[in-house]
């Protein structure tokens, strides 16, 4: 079998749930280094869509910014109830 024969999938969903999952995990590395609670932060961040929530340290509020509340949202409870 030749592998150009095979039909290759792509998903955008998969890469923007990457996407954000990469964004969050530096967003809560870079709290958790000044000394935050990141999981507090971040809740408070997609609660109220405030930025200030977020620290400056390492561009997190600016990465965090280009995430929608929505669809992390949406993959937040995804990822929750499939576990």
């Amino acid at each position: 079998m030749n592998l150009h024969d095979k039909t290759m999938t792509f998903s955008v969903q998969d890469e923007k749930e990457s996407e954000m999952k990469r964004i969050l995990t530096l967003v809560y590395d870079a709290l958790k280094e000044k000394g935050y609670n990141p999981v507090n932060q971040i809740v408070g961040y997609i609660l109220s869509e405030d930025p200030t929530y977020i620290t400056t340290f390492n561009n997190a509020r600016s990465m965090v910014r280009r995430v929608d509340r929505d669809e992390l949202l949406q993959a937040l409870v995804k990822s929750y109830l499939s576990n």
